[in-house]
């Protein structure tokens, strides 16, 4: 049975619109299910997961890089493996935009070998959506976080811009009311948003996402101050090298666990966007709260991270299964 949408007046109110993408979404993820893959490919999810443990082996930032660049995905558009296409010379992608310039090359290459794995097994199956959602699901497990179960069925979408990542993604540099706006907007509570900002426990920022906060003899008065002088030596080149990063937790880098937020009362925060949470009073009790508790850290990172990870999708003729994660079918689309 075919599902007719209707078309929207030019005058229909914005509540209409967002009921409509809510109705929109709700139905694609009720294509979704745990064992999507049972028939077509019942290893799918071995494949993936020895592609991408034997990245992490190799090049340990792998996990963080991979965690954010299904972020990234997610939150513009949906996830639908629309950040991994490469421009050409018909289409400037969104991997292109600026704010995404600086996503690393590792997990990129996660998801192309583990899609080359999986071609090998089972062709034109498994979408790269999918595989970005289970990829991150592991790699997070691996490195001391909760897993969790992913439903999958994604499809990968048929567009990626540039110009349609502006405003959808979050900047270090933003103030606490314009996170809780930007992730409002996409259906995310506060605790939700402080819960996906745990992320932050693991990987790194490069030094020009937070040098206002330590430039020139004026330093931010929230950063513990021998952190601050540690921050300034390692960045001191950053304007001639704009590869220099540091860690974003400086105590247990590599693990998953609930640090990040111990450090923002400590003041070892190292982006302002962090920072602010604890001050702002809609945000800091949940920051204390995980600070205290990583159960209840785990437990909600988990809840929001499933929410993520179905926003947006594409299921059945919205989308298709790519031959290759960065480039679309269609090569002219």
């Amino acid at each position: 049975m075919t599902t007719t949408i209707p078309s929207i007046p030019m005058a229909a109110s914005i509540p209409s619109i967002l009921i409509l993408l809510i109705l929109l979404s709700t139905t694609s993820e009720a294509k979704l299910s745990l064992d999507y893959y049972k028939s077509t490919c019942p290893k799918a999810l071995d494949i993936i997961s020895s592609a991408i443990v034997n990245k992490q082996i190799n090049n340990p930032t792998t996990a963080a890089a991979t965690v954010r660049l299904f972020f990234h995905d997610c939150f513009v558009g949906g996830c639908d493996a629309s950040v991994l296409i490469t421009s050409n010379s018909f289409n400037r992608a969104e991997r292109d935009a600026d704010i995404n310039l600086s996503l690393p090359g590792d997990a990129f290459d996660g998801i192309v070998r583990a899609k080359a794995a999986l071609e090998l097994s089972c062709p034109g199956i498994v979408s790269c959506a999918d595989i970005l959602a289970v990829a991150a699901r592991d790699l997070i497990s691996m490195v001391g976080g909760p897993f969790y179960p992913v439903r999958l069925g994604r499809k990968d979408s048929f567009i990626s811009k540039s110009t349609l990542v502006e405003g959808n993604l979050p900047r270090p540099t933003m103030s606490v009311p314009q996170m809780i706006d930007l992730f409002s907007n996409k259906g995310f509570t506060v605790q939700e948003m402080v819960a996906l900002s745990g992320a932050h426990t693991i990987g790194f920022s490069h030094c020009k996402e937070f040098a206002a906060r330590i430039n020139g003899s004026v330093v931010s008065p929230s950063l513990n101050p021998r952190y601050a002088e540690g921050l300034k030596k390692a960045c001191a080149n950053y304007k001639s090298d704009s590869t220099i990063a540091v860690f974003n937790d400086v105590m247990t880098p590599n693990k998953f666990d609930n640090m990040y937020f111990q450090n923002l009362p400590r003041g070892l925060g190292l982006l302002a966007s962090d920072e602010g949470m604890l001050s702002d009073p809609r945000t800091a009790p949940f920051v204390r709260l995980y600070a205290m508790n990583q159960t209840a850290f785990f437990d909600d990172f988990v809840h929001a991270m499933q929410k993520l990870s179905v926003y947006g999708v594409k299921t059945g003729r919205r989308g298709e299964v790519r031959r290759r994660c960065d480039e679309f079918n269609n090569l002219t689309t």
